[in-house]
C-alpha cells in the first residue's frame, strides 16, 4: 500500500516519520518544500501537488493549518479530489470545521472515495513520541481498515460517529484546553505578583488536583 501525506509542519513531520519507520512507502507534499527534506532523507518520495499525491497513493493523510487550507488541498484546482479514484481513503486530521468535514465526506462519496475526519490531540510531544489520540468521524468500517496504519503514530483511536463527529469531539477538547491554558496563565501571574518561586509552583500544582497537560508541558516553556 502506498501512503500519501500532506502537511509537514510541527505535527505532520513527526507523524509522517513514524509511518516511514513502520515500513510504509510514503509520498509527501508540503506547501513549503524544504520542510520535506528530512523525510526525503528517510526515504519518502516528494510529489509536486495534492493531485499527484492522489494519483500515486492508496491512502492519504492530511494535517494542515486552517479550514481554508483544507478546502484548497481537497477541492482546489490541483486538489486531491481532482485526481482521485474510486476505492481510495482520505483521512483529514486538521483541527477544522465539523461542517467542512461533512462536506468533504459527501464530496468523496460522489467520487467513490471514503473520507474520515480524524483530528488528533497530544501536541507536538505526542506526535514526536507516537502517542497521539485521534478522534474519528465517518464510516466505522473504513476506520477499521486503516487502524493498523494509525497505530504507527496514535496510541488511542476513538470513534465518535458519522462524518463531522470527530471534529465535534475535537472542539470539545479545544474548549477544555482553552480553559486550562487560561487558568495556567492566571495562576502563574498571581504567583509571580506575590513573589513565589514559579518553578516550585508548577511542580507543586502538578502534584495535586490542579495538575493538567498545559501546566506540565507549556508552563516550563513559558518560564524559559
Amino acid at each position: 500500500m502506498k501512503i500519501g501525506f500532506i502537511g509537514l509542519g510541527v505535527m505532520g513531520k513527526s507523524m509522517a516519520s513514524h509511518l516511514i519507520q513502520a515500513g510504509y512507502s510514503l509520498n509527501v507534499y508540503n506547501r513549503t518544500a524544504k520542510k520535506a527534506q528530512p523525510l526525503i532523507d528517510l526515504g519518502a518520495q516528494w510529489l509536486d501537488s495534492p493531485s499527484q499525491i492522489a494519483e500515486q497513493s492508496d491512502l492519504v493523510f492530511t494535517i494542515l493549518g486552517y479550514p481554508h487550507d483544507v478546502e484548497d488541498v481537497y477541492l482546489g484546482e490541483a486538489g486531491l479530489f481532482s485526481a482521485c479514484r474510486s476505492g481510495q481513503i482520505f483521512v483529514e486530521m486538521t483541527t477544522s470545521s465539523p461542517s467542512l468535514a461533512a462536506k468533504l465526506y459527501r464530496e468523496g462519496k460522489e467520487l467513490g472515495v471514503s473520507v474520515l475526519d480524524a483530528p488528533v490531540t497530544g501536541g507536538d510531544i505526542g506526535a514526536q513520541e507516537g502517542r497521539l489520540t485521534t478522534l474519528v468521524g465517518g464510516d466505522e468500517e473504513i476506520l477499521a481498515q486503516i487502524k493498523p496504519v494509525l497505530v504507527s503514530f496514535c496510541q488511542q483511536i476513538e470513534y465518535f460517529g458519522p462524518a463531522g463527529k470527530g471534529q465535534d469531539a475535537k472542539m470539545a477538547n479545544q474548549i477544555m484546553i482553552a480553559g486550562t491554558m487560561t487558568g495556567m496563565c492566571e495562576a502563574l501571574a498571581y504567583a509571580k505578583n506575590n513573589n513565589l518561586n514559579l518553578d516550585q509552583v508548577i511542580q507543586t500544582l502538578n502534584s495535586g488536583a490542579a495538575a493538567n497537560f498545559s501546566l506540565a508541558q507549556y508552563g516550563p516553556r513559558i518560564l524559559k
